[in-house]
């Protein structure tokens, strides 16, 4: 039996280019569409409204930074309560059982079975899109921006960053980015906060980006300042002003 029904969306949504850019946008946890199966998954509805079940604010960031940019978008549409699809195919923390200290009913004795037909079904058809989306750009330079947000406490500890990027293989593209922002000096940022990017804990910008030698970037912002519309305008506007420069920078470096 298919674990997605007739009246279940496909698992990502692509927004073509409007114009020649060199960015390619992801956004691994913009939605929270669960498959008509699964039900509310045992999750209340207040807790549907947390960050435990998609990335809050990233998604109309995201359309405010395609229109901006003029630049591919993709984006994944189910929770990440589904699965995660910033995590490797049978990654222990992809299907979560407890999100924050709240736990996931419907994730509690989830199958190796069922594991596999949420990645066939969601996981794997997402991440072909993207894969097809760079190889038809083979020869030309691109850069791969996947778009996270973060909640502003976690275990009790608040984060003072207003936005963190997240690097490993392509280091420089960050660390340019990170002296751009600095420019700001009413913004916080993160290197590497307020996660780290390894192969171990993100999938998609080691993936797609580092197996290639791609330049990539995962920009990570605070929930509570993209949480309204202003500051999600404010954010695309901020990151549509900087990516330019930062792509004119880094190409410049890299011929040096």
């Amino acid at each position: 039996m298919a674990f997605l029904s007739d009246r279940d969306p496909l698992p990502y949504i692509k927004r073509d280019a409007l114009k020649d850019s060199p960015f390619i946008l992801v956004s691994d946890h913009a939605g929270r569409i669960v498959p008509e199966k699964l039900g509310d998954m045992g999750v209340s509805r207040d807790d549907w409204e947390r960050h435990i079940s998609h990335d809050i604010g990233i998604k109309e960031v995201g359309h405010y930074l395609h229109k901006l940019c003029g630049s591919v978008l993709i984006e994944q549409v189910y929770s990440r309560l589904v699965i995660d699809c910033n995590r490797s195919p049978g990654h222990p923390t992809s299907i979560a059982s407890v999100s924050d200290n709240t736990n996931i009913p419907a994730n509690q004795s989830v199958s190796e079975d069922e594991r596999r037909a949420r990645e066939r079904a969601i996981l794997h058809p997402y991440h072909d899109v993207i894969e097809r989306e760079i190889d038809q750009r083979k020869g030309s330079d691109n850069i791969l921006i996947s778009l996270h947000s973060f909640t502003s406490e976690m275990n009790g500890f608040k984060r003072p960053w207003h936005i963190g990027l997240l690097h490993d293989h392509d280091p420089l593209t960050a660390q340019i980015m990170i002296d751009m922002l600095k420019e700001d000096k009413t913004l916080c940022v993160g290197d590497n906060e307020p996660y780290i990017l390894n192969s171990v804990n993100d999938y998609t910008v080691p993936y797609h980006a580092a197996r290639r030698q791609m330049p990539a970037l995962e920009i990570e912002i605070r929930q509570d300042l993209i949480a309204h519309e202003t500051g999600q305008k404010e954010w695309a506007e901020r990151l549509a002003n900087l990516l330019p420069r930062v792509w004119d920078e880094r190409k410049r470096r890299g011929n040096l």
